[in-house]
């Protein structure tokens, strides 16, 4: 499986998503968030930040289902999903994962046919700390 590469600017956010929470920087001057993580503000140029916990609430914005696999570890579990997510508090940041059935589950446990633009998800997280989405229910 993968595993994030943690670099100075982005370990608060692997740190928080460990612990289950989804935090994305802000500017503590202008409140701005923003990800990727960076130490500037693209907005006001301030280098003050803080990280500001988002409830996990989505809905996917595109998603791909590749065939064949991108990476040869993933084949067994080929056709599996990759989405983007555009978070509900905070609709300018999209972050990718894939919709599971549960957390932890294998990437193909939710059948591709359920998964659509506009459905409407919830972030878990795995033990290294990777965003997954689970479908909410209607």
């Amino acid at each position: 499986m993968l595993t994030p590469i943690v670099d100075e600017d982005g370990a608060p956010f692997w740190g928080y998503a460990r612990r289950g929470e989804l935090r994305v920087q802000a500017c503590a001057d202008c409140g701005e968030l923003r990800f990727p993580p960076r130490p500037c503000c693209p907005h006001c140029r301030s280098f003050d930040t803080e990280w500001r916990r988002l409830t996990g609430q989505g809905r996917i914005w595109s998603y791909v289902l590749p065939h064949p696999p991108l990476l040869p570890d993933y084949a067994e579990q080929s056709p599996y999903n990759v989405v983007l997510v555009e978070l509900t508090d905070a609709p300018r940041i999209r972050l990718v994962g894939n919709v599971v059935s549960e957390p932890g589950a294998r990437l193909d446990s939710v059948p591709p046919e359920r998964i659509r633009i506009g459905a409407r998800v919830q972030v878990v997280f795995t033990d290294t700390g990777l965003p997954q989405w689970i479908l909410e229910r209607p």
